[in-house]
C-alpha cells in the first residue's frame, strides 16, 4: 500500500471530508456529546488517519488482514460470519461485534475487561487467532511509509509509534456514529416513519416482554456482563470467568446494542444463532437451565404474528448512514 504524494494527497483529503461529516454539530446526537478523552481529543485529521490505518493490512502478520477485514462498513462493521477468519485463516475465538457507537461503550471486549478504545486496539494485533502480529512488528513496517511518518509529525509531533496508533484508530472508531434510523425519527416525532406492525413490535419490546431491561437506552444496552443462558454448558469459552476465574462470572457476555442488528447477524458471542427469528424463540423458552443464568431470562408466548411483529420493530433501527 504504497502511493505517489499525490494520490496520498487526495486520498487524505477525500477521507478527511468523509469524517467530519460523523461528529458534526455533536450536541444533536441522540446518544449524546461524543466522549473523546482528554488525552485522545478529536481532529479531522486524527480520525482520517485512523481510517487509512483501519483498512490497512500490514498491521496484521502477514499483510492479509485489516482491521476491516472483521469489521465491515457494509455489514454495520461486522463480517457476517459465526467467527471472523484471521491471519493465516485461524479462526478467532468469538463472532466479530459491530463497532459502531463505540464510543460510548464503557468496556470493550465481549469479557466487558478492556476498559478504553486505545487498549481495545492492541487487542487485535496481538492476539494470534485474529492478526497474528506485534506492535513491534507493525512499526517496524509502517515506519518504512514516509507518508505515515510524515502523518504521525504533522499530527501528534512525533515519531510513528504506538502511542500515535493506537489514538488514531481509536479516534476513527469514535466517530462511527449511527443514531438516524427510522426508529430514531419516530421518537423524534416524525410522523408516519413507521407502519402499526413497526409501533406494534415496539410496545412488544418495551412494554410486554423485558427487553429493556437489558437492552435499555438510546444505545439499547444497558452495557453490563450477564448470561443469557444460551447453554446448559458452555464449554471451552466461559466468558467473562477466564478473566478472574470467579464462579459468578461463567457464562457471562457483555450486552451488545441492538442498534443495526438485523444487519449484523449470525447472533451471540459465538455467532451460533443464525436470525432474529431464532434470536426470539430462544429468549421465548427462557434460555437454557444453565445455572448462573440472568433471573430475568423467563419463559413467554408470543403469535407468530408477534414475533414477526417484533421482529420488523428491531429492523427500524437500521441507520444506513455509515453503513454505506
Amino acid at each position: 500500500m504504497i502511493f505517489n504524494k499525490g494520490t496520498v494527497l487526495f486520498l487524505f483529503l477525500f477521507i478527511l471530508i468523509g469524517t467530519m461529516c460523523t461528529v458534526k454539530d455533536q450536541e444533536t446526537l441522540v446518544l449524546g456529546k461524543i466522549p473523546f478523552p482528554k488525552d485522545n481529543l478529536y481532529s479531522t485529521e486524527k480520525a482520517a488517519f485512523g481510517k487509512l490505518l483501519f483498512f490497512d493490512k500490514r498491521l496484521s502478520r502477514n499483510n492479509e488482514v485489516a482491521c476491516a477485514s472483521c469489521h465491515q462498513p457494509q455489514k454495520a462493521f461486522t463480517d457476517g460470519l459465526p467467527k471472523s477468519r484471521g491471519a493465516g485463516g485461524t479462526i478467532a475465538m468469538r463472532n466479530a461485534p459491530s463497532l459502531l457507537n463505540s464510543a460510548y461503550f464503557r468496556t470493550y471486549m465481549y469479557d466487558g475487561e478492556v476498559k478504553t478504545l486505545e487498549q481495545q486496539v492492541l487487542v487485535p494485533i496481538q492476539d494470534h487467532l485474529e492478526m497474528g502480529s506485534s506492535m513491534k512488528e507493525v512499526l517496524q513496517k509502517l515506519s518504512k511509509d514516509p507518508n505515515y511518518t510524515r502523518l504521525a509529525k504533522s499530527i501528534f509531533n512525533r515519531e510513528l509509534d504506538a502511542y500515535v496508533i493506537t489514538r488514531a484508530l481509536s479516534t476513527y472508531e469514535r466517530s462511527l456514529i449511527s443514531q438516524n434510523s427510522r426508529f430514531d425519527q419516530y421518537r423524534a416525532g416524525v410522523k408516519g416513519i413507521l407502519n402499526a406492525n413497526e409501533i406494534a413490535g415496539w410496545k412488544l419490546f418495551s412494554e410486554k416482554l423485558y427487553c429493556t431491561k437489558c437492552h435499555s437506552g438510546a444505545n439499547f444496552t444497558n452495557y453490563e456482563v450477564v448470561s443469557n443462558g444460551l447453554y446448559p454448558d458452555y464449554g471451552t469459552d466461559q466468558g467473562r470467568y477466564r478473566i478472574h476465574g470467579l464462579e459468578k462470572d461463567k457464562g457471562t457476555f457483555k450486552v451488545p446494542s441492538l442498534r443495526n442488528v438485523s444487519l449484523t447477524a449470525p447472533y451471540m458471542h459465538d455467532g451460533s444463532i443464525r436470525t432474529l427469528r431464532e434470536v426470539i424463540l430462544h429468549y421465548s423458552k427462557g434460555g437454557s437451565g444453565f445455572s448462573n443464568k440472568s433471573v430475568l431470562i423467563k419463559p413467554f408466548k408470543l403469535t407468530n404474528l408477534e414475533i414477526n411483529q417484533l421482529t420488523l420493530f428491531l429492523k427500524t433501527l437500521i441507520d444506513t448512514s455509515r453503513v454505506n
